[in-house]
Formats: C-alpha cells, sequence, structure tokens
C-alpha cells in the first residue's frame, strides 16, 4: 500500500501529512480532538482528508473517554489529538479506564517545536514522563522524515491484543516540515495461542473435583466465547464469573448469562466462600477496590488456588475452546441461555431500583447500557439480565468521569444502536462537556442521570473505613446541594434536549418517549 497526499494545489507533503496519511492505512478513521497552536498544521492535514472523522471534545477527559468507548464497540483504534503535556495530563484520568478496559488507543500530542523547546516557553513539560504511566508506548518522533515509521508503529501496539495505549508525541516542526509519502502502517500481531501447558494445568484441576470458578474477562465476555464456557461450566460443574469491572460484556436474552464479582468486599468475599480454586482466563485474580482496616485485600479463602488459562494477550475464545477439547466437552448442543424476561415496572417513588426496573423493562434490542450509575446501579444488572441483547460498557479502572464520554464513543461507533448512559450526578459533572459533543454530532444517546445530589458513594466508604458518621465538615465534601445541580438546565444549555423525573410513573414516560426517539436526551432522575 503506498500512501498518497490528497490533492491539493502546490502544497507541500509534510509530517503531518503522513501522519495522517498512515493513520487512515491503519484503519483509524476517526480522531476525538481538542487542539492547540502545536498541533494546527495536523489540524491542516486532517482537513485535506475527509475519509479522516473529526469530532471536537470540549475538554480532554472527554476524548480520551470517547476514544475508550469507540475502542470497545469497534476493537479498533481511533486517534485522539491533544495540546501539549497539560492537555495530555487533563485526559490522563479516562486513559487509565481505556488501560484497565485493554482499549486500543493512539494518542497524538503535539509539543513545541524542537529549537523552541530550550526557551522553557509556558507549556513546557515533560510530556514524555506525563505520558508513560497511562502509555505501553511512548514516543517523541524525531523529524518529519520519522513520522510515518512511528506513526506505523504506534498503530501496531494499540492493535497488539487485548488492546494498547499509543502515544506519539509529535514536535510543530515535525509536523509543519516538508517529508516524501512511504511506509505502510506495521501489521499487528494476532492474539498469542495458549500454552498447552497451561490448558492441561487446567483440565487436570477441574478433573481433579475441587469448587472451581472460571473467572472471564475481555473477548472471553463475548457471546460465542462465553457459550463455550457454559458448555464447559455444565459438564464440570464449574461456576463462571466476570471479573469486577469488564470493558465489554455481551449480555441479555439469547446469551449465556454470567454474573460479576461484587464490588462489595463483604459480597465479594461470600461469592467465593466456598471456592478452592480459581481459573483465570484473561482475568486478574479478585482483589478488593480499597483496603479497609482489619480486612483482607483479598476477596479468595485461605488455601484457594489460583490457576491462569489464559493471559490478557491471548486468544481468549480460543483459550476456552482448547479447554473444552482437553475436558473431552463437545461441541453439540445448545447452551444454557437467557430467555427473555423483562423485569416488572416498579410504582411509586423514584428510587435506583425503579429506574433500573424501567431500563430493563423499555429498553430496546441492541441497546449498549454505558454504565457510571456507582452506588445507584448496584441492582442495574441483576433487572435487566433478562431484557433483550444488548452490551455493558462499564467503568474500569475507578477513576470517574467515564460514563457521558463513553456513550459519545460508543454512539459514534455504532450509530445504529441506541445508547444509554446510566450516570451517577456527582461523576457526571467531571466531564459534562460531552453533552455538548453529543448534540453537535447528533448521537443517539438517552442519558439518564441519578441525581441522588451527594457522592453517595463517599458516604459509605467513609463508614466502610471505620471512620465513624460523617459530621458538617465531612457532610459539605459529600453533598451536592446549596446549590442544587439542574441538570435539565446544563443539558439545554450545550443543544442537548432534557426533562425531569421525580416519580416512576413519570421516569417511565419520559424514557419510553425518549427510546422512540433519535437523538441525543437526558432524563434527569431526582430521588
Amino acid at each position: 500500500m503506498t500512501m498518497t497526499q490528497a490533492p491539493t494545489e502546490n502544497a507541500p507533503y509534510t509530517g503531518a501529512d503522513a501522519l495522517c496519511d498512515t493513520l487512515l492505512a491503519g484503519g483509524v478513521e476517526v480522531c476525538f480532538a481538542n487542539p492547540g497552536t502545536s498541533e494546527m498544521h495536523f489540524v491542516a492535514a486532517l482537513d485535506r482528508r475527509p475519509r479522516m472523522r473529526c469530532i471536537l471534545g470540549l475538554f480532554e477527559g472527554v476524548v480520551t473517554g470517547a476514544a475508550d468507548g469507540y475502542a470497545r464497540m469497534t476493537d479498533k483504534p481511533a486517534v485522539t489529538l491533544l495540546h501539549c503535556g497539560p492537555g495530555l495530563a487533563n485526559g490522563l484520568a479516562n486513559l487509565h479506564n481505556a488501560r484497565r478496559a485493554r482499549s486500543p488507543i493512539v494518542n497524538v500530542v503535539g509539543d513545541h517545536a524542537t529549537h523552541h523547546r530550550a526557551y522553557d516557553a509556558p507549556l513546557t513539560s515533560d510530556v514524555e514522563g506525563l505520558a508513560r504511566p497511562m502509555s505501553h508506548w511512548v514516543r517523541s518522533t524525531a523529524s518529519a522524515a520519522t513520522v510515518a515509521q512511528d506513526a506505523a508503529e504506534a498503530i501496531r501496539t494499540a492493535r497488539t491484543a487485548p488492546g494498547k495505549i499509543a502515544t506519539l508525541i509529535l514536535p510543530a516542526d515535525a509536523a509543519w516540515s516538508e517529508t516524501s509519502p512511504g511506509l505502510p502502517p506495521l501489521p499487528a500481531p494476532p492474539p498469542a495461542e495458549v500454552s498447552a501447558a497451561m490448558v492441561a494445568d487446567a483440565a487436570a484441576a477441574i478433573r481433579s473435583g475441587r469448587r472451581t470458578v472460571l473467572l472471564l474477562t475481555g473477548r472471553a465476555l463475548r457471546a460465542p466465547a462465553l457459550a463455550t464456557a457454559e458448555r464447559i461450566g455444565r459438564a464440570t460443574g464449574v461456576r463462571l464469573l466476570a471479573q469486577q469491572s469488564n470493558g465489554r460484556i455481551e449480555r441479555g436474552a439469547g446469551r449465556v448469562a454470567v454474573e460479576r464479582v461484587p464490588y462489595p468486599l463483604d459480597g465479594a468475599i461470600a461469592t467465593f466462600r466456598d471456592v478452592e480454586q480459581v481459573i483465570l482466563v484473561g482475568a486478574a485474580a479478585p482483589v478488593a477496590f480499597f483496603a479497609y482496616p482489619g480486612r483482607p485485600s483479598s476477596p479468595l479463602p485461605d488455601g484457594c488456588r489460583v490457576l491462569t488459562l489464559a493471559e490478557p494477550e491471548d486468544d481468549l475464545p480460543g483459550a476456552l475452546d482448547a479447554l473444552a477439547d482437553a475436558l473431552g466437552v463437545g461441541s453439540g448442543g445448545q447452551p444454557l441461555i437467557q430467555r427473555l424476561d423483562r423485569p416488572a415496572m416498579i410504582d411509586g417513588a423514584l428510587t435506583p431500583d425503579s429506574i433500573a426496573a424501567a431500563v430493563g423493562a423499555l429498553m430496546p434490542e441492541g441497546a449498549i447500557l454505558c454504565d457510571e450509575a456507582l452506588t445507584s446501579g448496584r441492582r442495574l444488572f441483576e433487572l435487566t439480565r433478562g431484557a433483550p441483547p444488548h452490551d455493558v460498557l462499564a467503568l474500569t479502572g475507578g477513576s470517574i468521569g467515564i460514563g457521558l464520554p463513553l456513550a459519545t464513543g460508543a454512539a459514534v461507533a455504532c450509530p445504529d444502536r441506541k445508547v444509554i448512559a446510566l450516570q451517577a450526578d456527582g461523576s457526571g459533572m467531571y466531564t459534562a462537556q460531552a453533552l455538548w459533543t453529543q448534540a453537535r454530532e447528533g448521537l443517539d444517546v438517552v442519558t439518564i442521570v441519578f441525581a441522588n445530589r451527594s457522592y453517595a458513594i463517599l458516604r459509605n466508604e467513609y463508614r466502610s473505613v471505620g471512620a465513624g458518621e460523617p459530621g458538617r465538615n465531612a457532610d459539605r465534601l459529600f453533598d451536592l446541594v446549596d446549590p442544587v445541580i439542574d441538570w435539565t438546565g446544563l443539558a439545554r444549555s450545550m443543544g442537548v434536549e432534557a426533562a425531569r423525573a421525580e416519580d416512576a410513573g413519570t421516569f417511565a414516560d419520559r424514557l419510553s418517549a425518549a427510546f422512540r426517539r433519535k437523538g441525543p436526551f437526558l432524563i434527569e432522575a431526582v430521588m
């Protein structure tokens, strides 16, 4: 494949052109951006290439979170465009979540021209140092001549299973200097085949008859792989679980139902109380989200054996197939799948349960649930189990402010599917600017704001760590009143239609109407 410049009369071919052409040749066709002066030549090159869809985010956390949502639904990277070190720093929290979700992303971070760095201009910073903790690969390109090679390696890294974060730092002079078209993208290696020894060990452990959990994540939570896991579980008595936080789960009617490890430590301990061994399929061994005085860091009982069937970079569906073969579990017969079983609506007061029940009762087939409901969403998984087939994208790294950007990226990736953002009000304020992007792009997102007007999770954690009951100072750090946030007014100011609901019946009516229409809509659910 040969890269060619978009036809522009008398225009020189620059490093920025080489970067754009390499991205497009590598299948990167969406750019989530918040650019500045150092990136203007890259913006000009994007302007010459209408194949690249450019989407503006008004805050860098929206840009990186949207790239995460896009990657989770397409299994391929978008590119982010960020302005120097501080712009990257603004996006790091959601890059942390993306890294934990194992989402492929290519970041392009502009920087001062190389000759300008010595003058210590105000935006000068250690961009590589900022990028490294949230990236698997970091490089500051040396010149226009190396841009294409560096970009190709960034794409290859991002596409390496199970998905990685690659950050390319682009000095302004590397963008504006002339170069020659050339190098095609480097192919990404396929997922690694699972070790035969690990398959044999896992099969032997299951045959031992010990009480066993098969702990799944990543592509082991897609429908075909879950069907294989279910056959293994039904034939051997092994129990299936998803790890606590997962980038994407395919679930609902017609698919194998799988539960998650609970977030509360007591629930996780109870889940594993009688378990004698855990076999990891791309997953990490379960751990408490935080340390609590006098409580264990691991919910696993003493003596519980932990084995690895497959590492995250392995072919997880292939690993399950290999395990099924090793156990003599045939491919015949239908897996035990979830039947369509919508929950009953709950009348009366508007509560987290009545909201979740309405979502489960009314959501359309093929919906994408982006879940950052936090404490208000504890029963959401249960009450949507029997809904029509859908995907759930969760908060993976614990860094709040992902929900609205995640939904934005998912809607860009899947314009024909209804996206439902389940958003706690406190964390929603971190990246509320995503609503503006949804309006500008006409994205089909229904946002439900769980307006309990507090950081309710912090009240719970305050007690859980043994700090007692919150007093006046602590209360003022946990509540979101005085003044109350007007989510409907906020949404409308950004071009998103919005309505408020204060009882279950009104909420159900609003939600049903929102599901019947196209485009962004927000419901403030006041609890």
